[in-house]
């Protein structure tokens, strides 16, 4: 009993390791890709394209994904999965380095290896459960999510600072190579494959699917948190990954790292939302508290982003300054946490509302839905700013965002339905 539990530790660690490095190493290519983007010719719209590209891919794939490690081996999945993931990166590295790298090339490996994930993240999902004992389940998530923060938070510093040094290929090669190690990782995973006699077979799969969207529209409270979900991550999001790089490259006199100082401050902003709100909201009266102080303070925190993006506010306080840059980086870390604050209350709420038969089938959905967002706002973002100045483009989505705020917050609040 002892050596199995002892193996089962090992495990998780092989685990864990595999995704943090994997994590680190996508953490450190993704965060200068709107640089270099930007540096290698391409428009807003391509950066918008791009981020549209990082994760529909994903979103398709993954209703599909569970079933598909439900049948085959779930170990065997995220090693297949990494190894091809670095076969993309490493040919991306090597166009860098004989100097046939294209844009064309980078938004086709983009899709390949967006749709890996999707195939690799419910596997990994499914296989954590088995390497580790049931009471020690919860514990584990929260060491895996734990190190894959960690992973982030290196990323963008690491990330900046080596394309600044020495250019993009070294970037495309350390991805690709924590991919390897993460591959070498699960592969010394021991792991048995348990066949089932489920019927996961494509009628019973659409079955299952049918009946978590019928459970979300017989669920008015559900399906009102599923459409807010879906304007805040269309018109939010894209501020971090189209808004932001663009900004920073055209209009501000900072380094590569400084951009991932800010990138890093955006995860730590996320980090310390999720802290505070379980240290002032983790009673379950106060899940309508949370959300409208987080409602309140994404208001708060758009709007002053928006008056930064001004030519007038640039000329005033400094393109290159301190003061503009620690304003900039205090608004974008404040965004992040009101994110958090609306982000894990609704999450709590739609857990406690949904019954255990209904949960895995009606979170995917959920998701589907309000991930969603995420890439059409890339993409509408991408084209306006093609023909529209960033700042003007901003304050419309923020004022489009303070009456969407606005119009969900009052309802909800006098029926009491949080």
């Amino acid at each position: 009993m002892k050596r199995d539990k002892k193996a089962l530790n090992k495990n998780l660690i092989l685990l864990m390791f595999g995704r943090m490095i994997s994590d680190t190493g996508t953490g450190i290519q993704m965060v200068i890709m709107p640089l270099y983007i930007i540096d290698s010719g391409g428009s807003s719209a391509t950066m918008g394209l791009f981020s549209f590209l990082c994760l529909v891919p994903a979103l398709l794939i993954y209703p599909f994904a569970g079933v598909l490690a439900d049948r085959l081996n779930r170990k065997m999945i995220t090693v297949a999965t990494d190894l091809v993931s670095a076969a993309a990166i490493m040919s991306l590295a090597l166009g860098a380095y004989s100097g046939r790298m294209s844009l064309t090339l980078l938004l086709w490996m983009q899709v390949i290896v967006s749709f890996l994930y999707g195939l690799f993240d419910p596997a990994t999902k499914g296989m954590l459960p088995q390497l580790v004992e049931e009471d020690e389940l919860t514990k584990a998530n929260s060491n895996l999510a734990t190190l894959r923060i960690l992973g982030s938070l290196l990323g963008p510093v690491i990330g900046a600072t080596l394309y600044a040094k020495v250019g993009i290929t070294v970037v495309f090669f350390i991805n690709g190579i924590s991919f390897l190690v993460s591959a070498g990782s699960s592969l010394l995973i021991r792991y048995k494959h348990t066949k089932r006699k489920s019927d996961t077979n494509m009628p019973g799969f659409t079955a299952d699917f049918s009946d978590g969207i019928k459970f979300i529209l017989a669920n008015p409270v559900i399906l009102k948190l599923c459409v807010f979900f879906l304007v805040i991550y269309a018109v939010i999001q894209p501020i971090f990954s189209v808004i932001l790089p663009l900004f920073f490259r055209t209009q501000l006199e900072y380094s590569d790292t400084q951009y991932g100082y800010l990138q890093m401050i955006i995860i730590l902003g996320a980090l310390l939302g999720s802290v505070l709100v379980n240290l002032l909201f983790s009673k379950e009266k106060e899940i309508a508290k949370s959300l409208v102080s987080g409602s309140s303070l994404l208001m708060f925190s758009i709007l002053t982003f928006s008056f930064l993006l001004f030519p007038h506010s640039l000329f005033v306080l400094g393109r290159g300054s301190i003061l503009y840059f620690s304003l900039l980086a205090g608004v974008l870390g404040l965004l992040s946490v009101a994110i958090m604050f609306i982000n894990v209350p609704v999450q709590t709420f739609i857990q406690k509302a949904t019954p255990n038969e209904y949960m895995s089938r009606m979170f995917s959905i959920v998701g589907m839905i309000t991930k969603g967002g995420m890439p059409l706002g890339a993409l509408v973002y991408g084209i306006i700013l093609d023909r529209v100045p960033v700042h003007w483009t901003v304050i419309t989505a923020t004022l489009l965002m303070m009456l969407v705020l606005v119009a969900f917050m009052i309802p909800v609040l006098k029926k009491h339905e949080l």
